[in-house]
């Protein structure tokens, strides 16, 4: 079994070094494969499938069954309305959720006496409500805002923070990147886009952040006497950097991620509650997604706007003169 203490120890000490940074044009190109095919899924699959939260529609709630299947509650909605496709869920201890289209009055009042009989129940276990679109798209256009709003700040405070404004380009993309693969996951799993899935949206850019602002901080310890060395290029010292910073980020995404895929277990096969399940999901994906794009997407890309600066470009020809003198040196005596 490999010493993970002693591999660490190696890694921040340069004895074992990943090539983050010398291999970035392939994680570029896999990583626009990546975006590619999230903005392709939902195109090609018609959009995604959005809850009654965002589309509208009928709602029932039954309260006390003694049954949490959810076949007798679909077997009811096809008695009623054949064409119509319905959304069964156990959204709580001994309570069902069935969701549908828009029905009529008459069809909403012979539904509820169906689920009634289907779970049964008295009919006065059974509520429903219509729930309109207005509300869904209310909450698409706050998060929007909020998402602009966030992504503005990050980039002002970063900017200031770092005193650098590459810093904050790569840590946008970055997050764009991790939001774009996140909701072409979650649009291929077919999973409904729910208020909950926003709010879980949301929050992974918080991690994300966290994330890269750890090893951006790395970065600009490890290169901040850049011009003054002759040891390593700027490109190793960022490198150097991640590689320092790689056990950090697997223990801390770990940690992060293992209570989140609980939920998500929880929600999806035992209690088949979609609230849970749903912010499970864009959190669980995104965790993931995060951590691999501070490594070898925000990282690598700020070392790529700096790679033609004309200091970084004079210091990397003097660390090049001063390794090929002491090569010279060795080999002549």
């Amino acid at each position: 079994m490999p010493n993970l203490a002693q591999w660490g120890n190696d890694l921040h000490s340069g004895k074992k070094s990943y090539p983050f940074i010398q291999k970035r044009k392939l994680w570029f190109i896999i990583t626009l494969v990546l975006v590619a095919l999230s903005i392709a899924v939902p195109l090609i699959k018609g959009g995604f499938n959005l809850g009654i939260d965002f589309r509208g529609g009928s709602e029932f709630t039954i309260s006390q069954v003694q049954s949490t299947d959810v076949a007798p509650g679909e077997e009811a909605v096809h008695a009623v309305a054949a064409d119509v496709e319905p959304h069964v869920t156990n959204i709580a201890p001994n309570t069902m959720r069935v969701q549908t289209d828009r029905l009529t009055d008459d069809q909403t009042l012979a539904l509820a006496k169906g689920l009634a009989e289907a779970y049964g129940v008295p009919t006065s276990n059974v509520t429903s409500t219509f729930v309109g679109p207005t509300w869904g798209q209310d909450v698409s256009q706050q998060a929007l805002i909020g998402l602009v709003a966030f992504i503005v700040l990050v980039t002002i405070l970063m900017a200031l923070y770092f005193r650098t404004w590459k810093m904050s380009i790569a840590a946008v993309v970055g997050l764009l990147v991790v939001v774009i693969i996140t909701a072409g996951i979650y649009s291929l799993s077919d999973f409904e886009v729910t208020p909950s899935a926003i709010i879980g949206f949301l929050t992974i850019l918080s991690y994300a952040l966290y994330d890269t602002v750890v090893v951006f901080d790395k970065i600009r310890e490890n290169t901040e006497d850049i011009e003054s060395r002759t040891d390593a290029t700027f490109a190793e010292r960022v490198n150097l950097a991640i590689n320092q910073t790689l056990v950090r980020s697997i223990n801390t995404s770990m940690v992060a991620v293992l209570p989140v895929a609980s939920i998500l277990f929880i929600g999806a096969y035992l209690l088949g509650a979609g609230t849970l399940r749903d912010l499970a999901l864009a959190l669980f994906v995104g965790i993931i997604v995060a951590t691999l794009a501070t490594i070898f997407v925000q990282a690598p890309l700020y070392a790529a706007l700096r790679s033609n600066e004309k200091g970084i470009k004079e210091q990397a020809a003097r660390v090049a003169a001063t390794k090929a003198e002491a090569t010279a040196w060795i080999q002549g005596s």
